[in-house]
């Protein structure tokens, strides 16, 4: 009896200690919990999962609500709130929770006060708007008649221009060979040689030049320093548009290079891929520490690039440099400065 006894217990510890471990695989808010920020902490860890559909309806939700500025909805809170009711997976009812929120915002009602029972809501809160911080707001049109306009709305773009077929699949984090093994951190955009590659958002060019991997790529780092978006495999000879060098300002659609094939070889200027596309990737960096090394944060693409196809920026060719220049300026309002005409 005494030796029946001590199997049972023993059996019944190992599978208590099996649905342990299984939790913490399977439960998505370990994961949440390990990347929120503690006090002088920072986010370690981001997923994203929003659906090009979820941030549509977000935006036009944000954009009805723009006239009136006592209950003027900001997309990313919606986006959050649905997000924390289902561990981010936007999988079941997140139209009628964005609906039903967005309605009590407009009734009168706080974000705050409508989350206060919510454990997750900041941490998605900070973590999508570290990621869209750069999209939504108010911004200076220069559409180069002397005349500025100021709107509300989308001014990130499309990263390849107006006019110009690409086509894309859901590839983040599908396995690379070249020089090691490793996950592709990115979206492939596959287009044209030639085709015009237009800014995002605005923000700093922090790298430009040759990469093994890369091969032509342009790194650009938004001005609240939240996002680095890497574009890569640019064109053979003419990577980039000519005005372009380290440390230079680019504005939201402004053309910044050309798709190509470069890459996969340790000599410049070598077409090493075997179709013309854009390599295109997202970093988030809460902390500068995460810039480089095992603390990167990449994020998934794919839906953003769905999304930003209701926002293309047309450009013309200038025939003297053989560069594509976008026909219109943004200036968003958040770089604190009205631009002169």
């Amino acid at each position: 009896m005494t030796d029946r006894f001590t199997w049972f217990d023993a059996l019944i510890v190992a599978l208590c200690i099996l649905a342990f471990f299984l939790s913490l695989f399977f439960f998505p808010r370990g994961e949440i919990a390990e990347s929120l920020p503690s006090d002088g902490d920072f986010i370690k860890w981001v997923e994203f999962h929003v659906p090009a559909a979820a941030m549509t309806k977000a935006y036009k939700l944000s954009v009805s609500s723009a006239e009136d500025v006592s209950s003027q909805i900001d997309w990313v809170d919606l986006l959050a709130y649905c997000a924390a009711k289902d561990g981010g997976t936007f999988k079941n009812g997140w139209v009628s929770r964005m609906e039903s929120v967005a309605s009590e915002l407009r009734a009168g009602k706080s974000i705050d006060s409508l989350t206060a029972e919510m454990e997750y809501f900041g941490y998605y809160q900070k973590a999508y708007a570290a990621v869209l911080g750069g999209f939504v707001g108010d911004f200076w049109e220069d559409a180069g008649n002397d005349a500025l306009e100021k709107k509300y709305g989308l001014y990130a773009y499309s990263p390849i221009a107006a006019g110009y077929g690409f086509s894309h699949y859901e590839d983040f984090g599908n396995s690379r060979s070249f020089g090691y093994r490793r996950r592709h951190l990115g979206n492939d955009l596959l287009a044209s040689v030639g085709t015009p590659v237009v800014a995002i958002e605005g923000g700093y060019v922090e790298e430009i030049g040759w990469n093994r991997y890369g091969g032509w790529r342009i790194g650009i780092r938004s001005f609240d320093r939240k996002r680095y978006w890497y574009y890569a495999h640019m064109r053979k000879n003419h990577p980039y548009h000519l005005s372009l060098s380290q440390g230079d300002i680019v504005y939201p659609g402004q053309v910044i290079g050309y798709v190509g094939m470069t890459g996969y070889s340790d000599q410049e200027n070598v077409n090493g891929m075997q179709k013309p596309h854009l390599h295109l990737g997202l970093q988030l960096i809460f902390d500068e520490s995460q810039k480089e090394g095992n603390g990167e944060i990449w994020v998934d693409v794919y839906s953003i690039v769905e999304f930003l196809q209701r926002n293309q920026m047309k450009t013309r060719k200038d025939e003297e440099t053989k560069d594509y220049n976008a026909l219109v300026k943004i200036y968003p309002v958040t770089w604190n400065a009205e631009p002169e005409p």
